[in-house]
């Protein structure tokens, strides 16, 4: 296949990723997911090796291939069924994202590609509104599917776990809609171009495999190793070491965390899934932007982890938060490895939190109080690095979501947003200075019961080169006029009148001396 012709097919693929997408966010029920576009669309081979994604969440679409694998080895779809799954021990992230898998056949049956996406779902059932809680067993997370068809009972199954039922079957109908589309558009190209169409999927996928070892091969060779760590599970484990070594040789990469602690007992533990993902990221955003984003790429990086750790959760180890903080650290990680060999690549730290908060409430407006759940992430700073300063109030890596707009969370809500607006001074001091974090602070209008689950609120995202750590995140209720600082990881009952802050971290600064951090440490050595 000649240059010109990949590069249809690419574009090709792409948009029909994209269309599902728009599908999606707008036959969506839920703010989470039309506004905040909390979801990710892809297409994959008849393997489950996905060919194309659209431009959504990462930690979404690097661990979406295993969810697919899974559905593909467990469900009897046909030709016009669909399969459903969230367990993170079969390549799900947390229970609230639930993924949709769907066949997409020629004309005689066989199945040549599927389509895919995942969404947040704001409730999912569980011991705390928004399915995000302190908890020690992944039974107190919600409803888990493990790979099943769909059905209408398995539909109401998923509605009546949820406190907002209604919300739940509009999301689910708007991920099948999405995945009805994009079967119908691949449907139109089999029929068009034949064997071509997998043909060019097939050839998409080798060639950037040859890109991304190209790209590791330009790569010093070595072995180079990083450690940070997690604030804490939440409950007693004080901070948790994350430690991987990277090593890149020829056209190879592998990325060991055997180092790295044990599992805990709080919902900071991250599935198998995530890890792979967080890694994965890292090595696209090395590549050139030209090189398509498929499976191809992922077949020269091995990840190696050990079962039964914070990056290889086993059941019953909570994982709610694991998908959401753990796989910043993880990022964070991997970025402080790659800072030796590359350091004219590799920012400071971002500010390290996707900054959760879940709120559930009954509305006392309407006819009736009715309960319902709101959960969205914050932007934080980005991290400096050679080329200029980090950037202000942004979701950086693993997170790819957009703010929620005042105006939709107080309409849809009982709920007020007192203030929203860039905190200054709290990036890096350095000649490249990280970007600011974000100041969000709630009012309420009853009661109501919000969870947070927020890192960096005990130690700080790093800077590079010389540069100093981003500002430390707060947490902070306010009520008769008092402050009160609030743990990272938490559950607060609230009341009329109170108000809730959120103060996020900074990213870390970048500066210009050639040093390496103290964190790092070159096996060799």
């Amino acid at each position: 296949m000649d240059p010109v012709e990949r590069e249809i097919f690419r574009q090709l693929f792409a948009s029909i990723a994209e269309e599902m997408g728009v599908t999606l966010m707008r036959s969506a029920f839920s703010p989470n997911i039309k506004e905040r576009r909390d979801f990710s669309c892809a297409l994959f081979d008849a393997d489950g090796e996905m060919v194309a994604q659209a431009a959504h969440i990462p930690v979404h679409l690097g661990s979406t291939p295993l969810s697919v694998q899974a559905a593909i080895e467990d469900v009897e779809m046909g030709r016009d069924g669909h399969a459903v799954l969230n367990d993170p021990y079969r390549g799900g992230t947390h229970l609230p994202d639930i993924t949709f898998v769907s066949p997409v056949c020629d004309d005689a049956g066989e199945v040549r590609f599927y389509v895919a996406n995942r969404a947040h779902h704001a409730d999912v059932g569980g011991r705390s509104p928004g399915s995000l809680p302190l908890s020690d067993s992944i039974d107190d997370e919600g409803i888990r599917i493990p790979p099943t068809r769909w059905s209408d009972e398995l539909v109401e199954r998923i509605a009546s776990a949820s406190r907002t039922p209604e919300e739940r079957r509009g999301d689910l109908q708007a991920q099948l809609a999405a995945n009805l589309r994009g079967r119908r558009r691949l449907e139109e190209q089999i029929e068009r171009h034949g064997r071509e169409a997998w043909r060019a999927a097939d050839q998409l996928q080798s060639y950037s495999e040859r890109f991304m070892r190209r790209t590791i091969e330009d790569m010093p060779s070595g072995t180079w190793a990083f450690r940070d760590v997690l604030d804490g599970d939440g409950f007693d484990s004080g901070s948790l070491e994350l430690t991987c070594e990277v090593t890149l040789g020829d056209d190879h990469a592998t990325v060991d965390w055997s180092e790295t602690a044990s599992q805990t007992r709080g919902p900071v533990n991250a599935p198998r899934a995530v890890t792979l993902s967080a890694v994965l990221y890292v090595f696209r955003c090395l590549a050139p932007d030209e090189m398509p984003s498929n499976g191809g790429y992922m077949r020269c990086i091995d990840v190696e982890t050990e079962s039964g750790t914070l990056v290889d959760a086993e059941p019953p180890a909570p994982v709610a938060v694991g998908n959401v903080e753990t796989s910043q650290r993880i990022t964070d990680v991997v970025l402080g490895a790659l800072a030796e060999p590359l350091p004219g690549r590799i920012p400071a730290a971002s500010c390290g939190s996707m900054n959760n908060v879940t709120i559930g409430v009954d509305d006392p407006r309407g006819d009736g109080a009715e309960n319902f759940t709101y959960y969205e992430t914050i932007a934080g700073g980005s991290g400096g690095h050679a080329s200029g300063e980090g950037t202000d109030a942004i979701h950086t890596h693993m997170t790819n979501t957009l703010n929620t707009p005042i105006e939709a969370l107080e309409h849809a809500y009982p709920l007020r947003v007192e203030r929203y607006a860039i905190r200054d001074d709290s990036g890096g001091d350095a000649p490249h200075a990280g970007g600011d974090g974000v100041v969000r602070s709630y009012v309420f209008d009853g009661d109501a019961t919000a969870t947070l689950m927020t890192e960096r609120r005990e130690h700080p995202p790093y800077g590079l080169q010389g540069g100093n750590p981003g500002q430390r995140g707060h947490n902070i209720l306010v009520r008769d006029g008092e402050p009160k600082a609030l743990p990272g990881k938490c559950v607060v009952e609230l009341g009329e009148g109170d108000r809730l802050r959120i103060e996020t971290p900074g990213g870390g600064g970048w500066g210009r001396e050639t040093t390496s951090s103290p964190e790092f440490r070159n096996s060799e050595d």
